[in-house]
């Protein structure tokens, strides 16, 4: 299963994508939130390979290896524990709307288990993410 959240955001492309490229800005999303980040099996720092730890509280860590990076565009990303759905993944495209907007789009995918359950909170997961990055980007 498949679900995309989208907004538009106005500030330039590449503010957008630089927060996006940063992983450890993640922690400017929300209270609490820490963020490690393990490049030993990137190409480059932050890039494909990367594995970021997302943790918050007493939960177990989030943890998702980077598997696409296109600078300015898009970056994809799978998740290898901690979080409730199977093959759970990834996407956050960006368009470039005018100079000085940029379209986000945040794509998430999963195994369809429980298709109305996991549908539902896959789209909910995917508006709360989209929601605090582009928050995070206009206090930026």
């Amino acid at each position: 299963m498949e679900t995309t959240a989208r907004t538009v955001v106005d500030k330039p492309i590449g503010v957008v994508w630089a927060a996006l490229a940063d992983h450890t800005a993640i922690e400017q999303w929300g209270p609490g939130l820490r963020v490690t980040v393990d490049d030993s099996a990137a190409e480059e720092p932050g890039g494909v390979g990367a594995v970021r730890r997302i943790k918050s509280g007493p939960t177990p860590a989030i943890v998702e290896r980077v598997t696409v990076v296109e600078p300015g565009r898009s970056l994809s990303y799978v998740a290898l524990g901690g979080v409730p759905f199977r093959d759970y993944g990834g996407t956050v495209r960006l368009t470039e709307r005018s100079a000085t907007s940029t379209e986000v789009a945040w794509t998430l995918h999963a195994q369809r288990r429980l298709p109305v359950v996991e549908g539902v909170a896959l789209a909910g997961v995917a508006r709360v993410l989209l929601t605090l990055f582009t928050r995070a980007v206009r206090r930026g």
